[in-house]
């Protein structure tokens, strides 16, 4: 295990967006990291950038989220490279709407695969790393899931992607109660609309300018990890202001 002071995360789909600022923050704070995505070229040209201009330890290694055998891949190279783990943050997902009459089972599955199942196994595969890492820091090891408004509020057209994201609300809550006597917790940051790729298609109906910033989303996520390990926030409620507070 690295010396105490160097603290060390994986960052799923952290080649851009919120993920890379999440990245971005860890590094120019001190952290060495695992960084994962999709696409390799842009995932390695982000990680020799964020060591550049750092100068921190960043492994880049590659995984498709639906693929059992990459995200099996990715919790053995983070432990090969490392051997500690501070912060897990499940960063990487999909999203889909449509309405629940006529919404495709084959396009639930995968939203389950990429939000659900991938964050499952990563946490099930680096649990001993957590544990090990949970029971030397004074701030324990966090699992840090990027979850949504719509895991708690309803919203139309969400039911598939609000119901992955209730999952993993779920998932880290159960994790705190099982884990935390080995100094491991869970943490579910729930946004409503941030102003990223993902909501470019509702520009029509929220200004850009009027949804959260994914610099504060980052920011508020990063700030988890400097939590003693006796505290436990198991929901990071990011909202915009007005009449519909309680949604996304």
């Amino acid at each position: 295990m690295t010396v105490e002071n160097t603290r060390v995360a994986l960052v799923t789909g952290a080649s851009r967006g919120i993920g890379a600022l999440i990245a971005r923050t860890l590094a120019e704070r001190g952290w060495d990291l695992t960084v994962s995505a999709r696409q390799p070229e842009a995932l390695q040209g982000f990680a020799e950038a964020l060591a550049g201009d750092t100068g921190r330890r960043i492994v880049a290694v590659p995984a498709d989220m639906s693929d059992e055998a990459a995200v099996h891949r990715l919790a053995r190279e983070h432990v090969d490279a490392f051997g500690r783990l501070d912060a897990l943050v499940l960063n990487a997902g999909m999203g889909a709407i449509g309405p629940f009459a006529d919404f495709p089972l084959r396009r639930l599955d995968k939203l389950f695969a990429v939000n659900v199942r991938s964050a499952y196994q990563l946490v099930q595969q680096l649990l001993p790393t957590l544990r090990a890492t949970g029971q030397v820091s004074p701030r324990g090891a966090r699992v840090i899931a990027m979850a949504s408004m719509t895991g708690i509020s309803a919203e139309p057209l969400n039911s598939a992607y609000g119901a992955t994201k209730a999952a993993l609300i779920s998932l880290c809550e159960t994790l705190t109660v099982e884990e935390y006597t080995h100094g491991v917790s869970g943490v579910a940051v729930c946004p409503g609309y941030v102003a990223t790729d993902m909501t470019s298609a509702l520009a029509d109906k929220i200004a850009p300018a009027e949804m959260i910033t994914a610099g504060d989303v980052a920011d508020q996520t990063v700030a988890m990890t400097d939590l003693a390990r006796t505290v436990v926030i198991p929901r990071l409620l990011l909202t915009r202001p007005g009449p519909n507070l309680w949604h996304a």
